[in-house]
């Protein structure tokens, strides 16, 4: 359990360049601020409110823990109020259900994260240091962060796009995306995002055994003043590869409220900090899979070894083509390449017009990976399977950093 020291800050000693982090918890209800104190370890102060915690900030980077009784709006709004303009203060609320009123009120005041008073304690310390590592102190240094933000508009600093796409169900699209991220975020220098854009039956969450606190939705219901930060709060953890997720909705239903402008500026958010994003889509066209189509750097279209599958994947190419997308940015992966259906590798390339960028065997690994939760390019590396998805993240690791050499 980590050790935060609010107490620290009130002593007149000169600042390091990395201070540590101070915690302070805001509860009127004394058992309650007790218990949060006592989960969150020594040198943790509480108090009854907002108010009383302002005397004690000095500029020195401080996380407020809201209590439950702090979900009320008009107690969001007055820690809104206190702390405006304060970078050196990050706020999280610790609320005693995830309602999407209370998420929407939090996020709207200001606070960085909403968890769950039942929910485990390392999350909510996890929370802390999440959203500590963006503050900055009054005298401009910023603590080191696992998630650097680059807020330029250069576009040689941008994180690469790939989008997964397939237009037939079961050609295994999202379990080719869940364990290509895996390995790009094992692989890369800086922060990796897998996306389910499959807004109304996305599975990324299921395969990858995450209870995510929150999804897409909460995104795009904050989409007016969504930034690099909130969005980045808004990231699950997989915590075995490092890799951030963002969830498609937990109801089918909520992909109605989801426009394909949403979902490109959360792509465009997600690329100015992340080195590689990954977009799991739908298996058919619709105006979000088109919008994302349109701002990938690469379009990976998925194809089983079957005859419908293949018709479909030559259906979807011809779609393509007819709104101009550049076919360069277009790349077949052939999946169960392997598999002794009769069908010739070389007929469907014809048959497509399309060269296979990545030939991805059958095997039985794959299933069981899916069923545990655990991708298999981490469950089985050295299997088949685990290293045509290695080969296929090498080649595009390696693309992208010929394109940053000419840019530079």
């Amino acid at each position: 359990m980590a050790a935060f020291d609010f107490n620290e800050f009130e002593e007149a000693e000169a600042p390091s360049s990395a201070p540590q982090l101070a915690v302070a918890v805001v509860e009127p209800i004394p058992g309650v601020r007790l218990d949060l104190e006592d989960r969150l370890g020594p040198g943790v102060s509480g108090f009854e409110a907002i108010e009383a915690v302002l005397p004690r900030l000095v500029g020195s980077p401080t996380v407020v823990v809201l209590g439950p009784s702090c979900s009320d709006a008009d107690v969001l709004s007055s820690v809104e109020r206190s702390l405006s303009g304060r970078p050196d203060v990050g706020v999280v609320l610790v609320a005693d259900e995830l309602s999407t009123t209370v998420l929407q009120l939090a996020l709207r005041s200001g606070v960085k994260d909403v968890l769950t008073l039942q929910g485990d304690t390392l999350q909510i310390v996890e929370a802390i240091e999440r959203v500590g590592s963006g503050l900055r102190s009054d005298s401009g240094a910023t603590p080191a962060s696992h998630l650097p933000v680059v807020t330029g508009g250069d576009d040689s600093e941008l994180g690469r796009v790939t989008t997964v796409f397939s237009t037939k169900g079961g050609s295994g699209k999202s379990v080719i995306a869940t364990n290509l991220a895996v390995v790009l975020a094992e692989r890369s220098e800086g922060p990796v995002v897998l996306v389910d854009a499959d807004l109304q039956f996305g599975d990324v969450a299921v395969m990858m055994k995450l209870a995510p606190t929150h999804t897409v939705v909460d995104a795009v219901s904050n989409i007016e003043r969504l930034d690099a930060s909130l969005l980045e709060s808004l990231l699950a953890t997989h915590e075995a590869s490092g890799l951030r997720v963002l969830p498609a909705p937990l109801e089918p239903a909520f992909a109605d409220q989801i426009g394909a402008n949403d979902m490109v500026k959360i792509i465009e958010i997600l690329r100015r900090f992340c080195s590689h994003v990954v977009i799991d889509t739908p298996a058919y066209f619709n105006d979000v899979v088109l919008g994302l189509v349109e701002v990938s750097d690469d379009v990976l279209l998925v194809a089983g070894m079957d005859i419908p599958n293949i018709k479909n994947v030559k259906i979807g190419l011809q779609t393509l083509r007819l709104l101009n997308t550049p076919m360069e940015k277009l790349r077949l992966i052939l999946n169960r390449a392997n598999s002794k259906v009769k069908l010739d590798i070389g007929g469907v390339e014809r048959t497509l017009q399309v060269s296979a960028e990545a030939l991805v065997p059958s095997d039985v690994v794959v299933p069981q990976s899916v069923n545990k939760g655990v991708p298999f390019v981490l469950s089985h590396p050295k299997s088949g399977v685990a290293k045509s998805i290695r080969s296929l993240a090498d080649t595009l690791l390696d693309e992208d950093a010929e394109v940053r050499r000419r840019r530079g």
